[in-house]
């Protein structure tokens, strides 16, 4: 089976390194169409190919208005070309994410069964055009995979996706990035620290319930025994929150390099994610893979994560509820030994990339069986 997994902007390499090497191991021919990451080194290919075929010519600085409007002039031609051209020789073109939805839903190529992966059931931070626009995707391709049955609920009574299309499988923990090769160590001042740490983790987005979060730390008190680390590149306006934060919190804004995660994982007591709406994280499947105790709001799929027994559950925007989490949590080292073990099991079991994998194999049979079903 000749599978590519399309992610054109790349979005989330590690993601698509997970399912692509997973994929790889079961014994299909992976081929990773995307572009260059601009915010620091990929994890290498672990049997499968990587082509960064989309958006070759410059454009500026990472995160620029430049690389923005270059990304866009490219958009087009670059995905006629691999329509016309690269994806006639795989059997399933797999999308992650796509990235001028108004214009893809007429440039996805139309030779092949097609699968979106619903990452975001609808865009959190749309654009105008945006929303309608993500509802004829999900009408255009052959199958949606949801990350959890909350997602496939939105997908069939928000979206109006026939029940047949969609198909649930899960997340998977990132594993590979517990053997990163090059590991690097925590900056000094991080180092020094001997207390306790919980740990906010990931890119800053105003969804993310930062404030919730720093509110929640304040009802601790002035000296709560532990620190707080919130760490990742902003994009947002954190001058406000970081000006009113507690001598306790230490802020790391800037972008984190696969080599550096473990060190921050495998120094925290916690990890919280506080999200005010979400569907799954990245940061919730790397906790899982360290083993990292996880305090997580009830939003998305993320209960389905507490009642494996991996993550302590608040409700969302609730800063006293989290508050007196974190407290317990932070004075209960048994219980952290229990959602520790809970996370390892997880990644082992339901959210391993080899079941993963198996999952994904299963859907492009069903539809490589089924044929083109897009009106040609």
């Amino acid at each position: 089976m000749r599978i590519d997994v399309v992610d054109p902007s790349a979005y989330t390499p590690p993601y698509d390194h997970a399912l692509c090497a997973a994929l790889a191991r079961a014994g299909a021919t992976v081929r990773l169409q995307t572009s260059r990451f601009p915010y620091g080194s990929v994890p290498a290919p672990e049997g499968y190919a990587r082509h960064e075929r989309f958006y070759r010519r410059g454009g500026g600085a990472a995160g620029s208005h430049r690389r923005f409007a270059a990304k866009a002039l490219q958009h087009v031609p670059d995905m006629l070309r691999y329509s016309r051209r690269a994806a006639r020789s795989a059997d399933i073109l797999h999308f992650q994410w796509l990235t001028i939805q108004p214009l893809d839903v007429h440039l996805l190529p139309r030779s092949r069964p097609l699968v979106l992966t619903a990452h975001d059931v609808l865009p959190r931070e749309p654009r105008r055009g945006q929303l309608g626009a993500q509802r004829r995707l999900y009408d255009r391709v052959d199958a949606v995979v949801a990350h959890s049955a909350h997602g496939r609920e939105r997908l069939l009574h928000e979206l109006g996706v026939a029940p047949a299309k969609v198909t649930v499988i899960p997340h998977g923990a990132f594993e590979h990035l517990t053997r990163v090769a090059a590991e690097r160590p925590l900056p000094g001042a991080l180092a020094a620290v001997r207390g306790q740490v919980v740990l906010f983790f990931g890119l800053l987005r105003p969804y993310k319930g930062i404030d919730v979060l720093l509110d929640a730390w304040r009802r601790l008190g002035p000296d709560p025994g532990a620190e707080l680390w919130i760490v990742g590149r902003a994009r947002m306006d954190t001058s406000t929150l970081r000006a009113s934060s507690p001598r306790s919190v230490r802020w790391v804004e800037r972008f984190v390099a696969d080599e550096e995660v473990a060190a921050y994982f495998r120094r925290a007591d916690l990890a919280v994610l506080p999200y005010l709406q979400a569907e799954q994280s990245g940061v919730l499947f790397t906790a899982l893979a360290f083993g990292t105790p996880l305090v997580v709001s009830n939003v998305g799929g993320f209960p389905e994560i507490a009642a494996a027994g991996a993550a302590a559950l608040v409700e969302p925007g609730d800063a006293e509820a989290l508050a007196a989490r974190l407290r317990r949590l932070l004075d209960d080292p048994g219980e952290r030994v229990t959602l520790a073990a809970g996370a390892r099991r997880a990644a082992a079991g339901p959210y391993s990339w080899d079941a993963i994998a198996t999952s994904h194999r299963t859907l492009y049979e069903s539809l490589i069986g089924d044929g083109p079903s897009r009106g040609e």
